[in-house]
């Protein structure tokens, strides 16, 4: 009886330690839902510019789905009317170039390389200076002068030559070694900002005690600096992205880059060659890709506004706070009603 009596209560403790584990897993995965989703989601939707920036976003991921898939017409000559102006003919709302290639399809079609190319862009520029500011800022002493001076190096470079003569030599093809290239030196001033953000970050209280308590460099730099640069760190991906926007057009525009299928710059560069700006009729033609160019930039701006209040911890605190206070009081509300 004794032995049964002791295997029973094994089994039991057994499954309450199980029960507590599978427990301690839901609470954790729940926190983490609510930490990483949940409060981003709340306080990205209460910023009305957020909101706009994210909904033209959506609209050019949107063109970039439909030309992976192949969900519209793709841009061919003589597909339609010659230079047939913006929304006479729904068919082709945003009308046609002097060779009959509808400018919609034109548009949605250099989508996706163009966002490939400044998600390459901003996400190269951006990680090596921070990895370079945060570092170096950090650090210190020769490790500091070090990684200094060879940033100094590139900053002296000039950036648009370099990627001229990158771009003439190397004749890049694909979208995204193309974002590397454009931005090839962009990260050397963007990386001495960031250290000099880090140099006084690092002198805060709680840094000093991470650092008293032997914390390893790499968790401080994660857990303790990081959360405050993140701000300035999304502005500049967007201003690198930006960055790669306009250099892109402008080297297609002008003829240095290769021509390799759609892209926006091509679409300007054929217009302007075929006297685009000196006729009211093929006007649309040139400005079409410019509007496209520029709505991309704005959406870009307006969710790096956004970015800010995401990762603000008073902000952050504040939203999710109100929103949890409006979710009980709908509970309660509804708890009465029943």
């Amino acid at each position: 009886m004794a032995t049964e009596t002791d295997s029973s209560s094994d089994g039991v403790d057994w499954q309450s330690e199980s029960t507590s584990v599978e427990t301690g897993v839901r609470e954790r995965i729940a926190e983490r839902y609510r930490r990483y989703v949940r409060e981003p989601i709340v306080i990205a939707w209460a910023d009305r510019r957020t909101r706009v920036g994210i909904f033209i976003l959506g609209v050019y991921a949107l063109m970039a789905v439909v030309d992976v898939f192949g969900l519209y017409r793709d841009p061919e000559p003589s597909q339609a009317e010659r230079l047939l102006a913006p929304f006479v003919n729904w068919t082709y709302p945003l009308g046609t170039t002097r060779s009959g290639v509808d400018l919609l399809a034109l548009i949605i079609d250099s989508t996706p390389f163009i966002l490939l190319m400044i998600t390459a862009g901003g996400v190269w520029a951006t990680s090596v200076a921070v990895v370079v500011g945060t570092v170096s800022g950090y650090k210190g002493g020769r490790v500091d002068s070090v990684i200094m001076g060879i940033s100094d190096f590139f900053m002296a470079i000039p950036g648009l030559p370099l990627v001229i003569v990158l771009a003439i030599t190397l004749s890049p093809k694909n979208p995204i070694f193309l974002g590397v290239v454009l931005t090839i030196n962009y990260w050397a001033g963007l990386g001495r900002s960031i250290r000099s953000q880090v140099l006084s970050i690092r002198e805060e209280n709680y840094v000093e005690a991470s650092r008293t308590m032997g914390t390893s460099t790499p968790r401080i730099i994660f857990k303790d600096i990081m959360p405050n640069l993140m701000p300035y760190v999304m502005v500049n991906f967007v201003l690198a992205a930006r960055y790669t926007i306009f250099a892109s057009v402008g080297l297609y525009f002008i003829g240095v880059l290769p021509y390799t299928g759609q892209n926006w710059g091509v679409t300007l560069n054929n217009a302007y060659h075929q006297g685009a700006l000196f006729t009211d009729a093929a006007l649309h033609w040139f400005l079409v890709p410019v509007i496209a160019i520029v709505g991309l930039s704005f959406g870009l701006i307006l969710v790096s506004q956004g970015m800010d209040r995401i990762f603000n911890p008073r902000v952050r605190t504040r939203l999710t706070g109100e929103s949890e206070s409006v979710d009980e009081e709908a509970n309660t509300t509804t708890t009465e009603v029943y």
